[in-house]
C-alpha cells in the first residue's frame, strides 16, 4: 500500500508562478497529492517573492532569482524539519508566491463630510478624495498579518482597509501639516505628502509600502469657501487683513452708489460713495482694532458706523471734491485700478459742468 502512494504521489522539479492577470497580491502554489524534488529549482520572476511555510510556521524567503532546492539554500526549512545535511528525498511544504507590483490607482475619499479641528475655525468638516499606489514589501509580515493560508489573495480585498487606514490618519496629516486650513486647497501637494508620512509607518505594519499619495480634491465647507474666493479675488498673498478689508470697501462702493443713484445727480454720486468710504473705513478700523485685542475699542468703533454712515448721506455737492480725495487715496494704495479711478473721476466732473 505504502509502495502505491509513493507511486501516484507526483513530484514538482520546477516551482513557479506566471502571473495570468493583474490585482493578485499573494498566491499559494497548490501542493495537493505532490512533493517537491529536493534538488528542484524555485523560479521567482522580477516583481515576485517566494515564501515556504512549514506547517504554519515561516521558513525561507527568496527574492527574484532561480534557486536549487538543497538543504545550503533552505536553512529554516532544513532546522524546522530537523534535516541531516546529506538529507536528498522529496520533502512537502506550502510555497506562497508574492507580487511585489506596484498596485497603482487606488482610490480613497470621504463618504461623508469628516470632522477636523483647526486653529483659527475650531470645529469645521470638509471632504477630500484621491489616490494612492503600494507594494508588498515584507512578505513574511504579509502573510503573517493578511493573507494567511488562502489560495490566493486578490488586492480587492484589502481595499476596504487600507482606505479606512487613509480617512482615520486625516486629522493628523493636517495638524502634522502645519497648513492653516483655508490654505489646504491651494496646497494639495504638501497635504498629500504630510499624510503619506503620517500614512508610511502603518502601511510598513501589515508588509506593505506606500509608494505614492495624491489628493486630488478638498472640499472646504460653502462659508470658508466664500473667504477663499474673497481671498483669490484680491490676490493676496499671506494674512494682510487690514487690506484684506480695504479690498471689501472697495468692492463695496459701487453698491453704495447704486443703491442712492435714484437721488439728484451729483448728490446722490457723492451720497453713495462718502458713505461707502466711511462705513468702509469704520469697519476696517472696528477689525484693525478687534485683531489687536483691543476689544472695547472694537465695540465703539462698530457703534459709531451708523453716525458715519449718517453723517455720510448729508454730503453736500461741495464735498464731491472730496471724494475724490479719497478716491484718489484708494487709488495709490492700489485698490483701486487707474481705469476704476478715471470713469468716476470723469463721470463727476462732468456733472459740475
Amino acid at each position: 500500500m505504502a509502495l502505491m502512494d509513493f507511486i501516484k504521489k507526483q513530484f514538482i522539479d520546477i516551482l513557479e508562478w506566471t502571473e495570468d492577470g493583474d490585482g493578485t497580491l499573494a498566491w499559494r502554489y497548490p501542493m495537493e497529492g505532490m512533493e517537491i524534488q529536493n534538488g528542484g529549482t524555485l523560479v521567482v520572476r522580477e516583481s515576485q517573492m517566494a515564501v515556504f511555510v512549514n506547517e504554519g510556521q515561516v521558513a525561507d524567503v527568496f527574492g527574484p532569482g532561480t534557486y536549487k532546492l538543497t538543504t545550503q539554500t533552505l536553512p529554516v526549512l532544513t532546522y524546522l524539519k530537523n534535516w541531516d545535511k546529506l538529507f536528498q528525498s522529496p520533502f512537502k511544504s506550502d510555497v506562497y508566491f508574492f507580487s511585489t507590483r506596484q498596485q497603482i490607482d487606488q482610490k480613497w475619499g470621504t463618504p461623508q463630510p469628516i470632522t477636523i479641528r483647526d486653529k483659527d475655525f475650531g470645529a469645521v468638516r470638509l471632504r477630500a478624495f484621491g489616490n494612492y499606489a503600494y507594494r508588498v514589501a515584507d512578505p513574511k509580515l504579509f502573510h503573517t498579518e493578511i493573507s494567511g493560508t488562502r489560495d490566493s489573495y486578490p488586492v480587492g480585498d484589502l481595499e476596504g482597509q487600507l482606505r479606512g487606514m487613509v480617512l482615520q490618519n486625516i486629522s493628523n496629516a493636517i495638524a502634522g501639516s502645519g497648513l492653516p486650513f483655508l490654505d489646504l486647497a491651494a496646497n494639495q501637494v504638501m497635504f498629500a505628502d504630510a499624510l503619506a508620512k503620517e500614512l508610511a509607518p502603518v502601511f510598513a505594519k501589515i508588509g506593505l509600502k506606500l509608494e505614492a499619495m495624491t489628493v486630488q480634491n478638498v472640499s472646504l465647507p460653502e462659508e470658508l469657501q466664500k473667504i477663499l474666493d474673497q481671498k483669490i479675488g484680491m490676490g493676496m498673498v499671506g494674512n494682510d487683513m487690514a487690506k484684506f478689508m480695504q479690498y471689501q470697501t472697495a468692492q463695496a462702493i459701487p453698491k453704495f452708489a447704486e443703491a442712492s443713484g435714484g437721488g439728484s445727480g451729483i448728490a446722490g454720486d457723492a451720497m453713495g460713495l462718502g458713505a461707502g468710504v466711511a462705513l468702509g473705513q469704520v469697519l476696517a478700523q472696528n477689525l484693525a482694532q478687534g485683531l489687536q485685542g483691543g476689544a472695547a475699542q472694537a465695540a465703539q468703533a462698530a457703534a459709531a458706523a451708523p453716525a458715519a454712515a449718517a453723517a455720510a448721506l448729508g454730503v453736500k455737492p461741495e464735498d464731491v471734491m472730496a471724494t475724490l480725495e479719497k478716491l484718489g487715496e484708494l487709488k495709490s494704495k492700489g485698490i483701486l485700478t487707474q481705469e476704476e479711478f478715471d470713469a468716476k473721476k470723469a463721470e463727476l466732473l462732468k456733472k459740475l459742468v
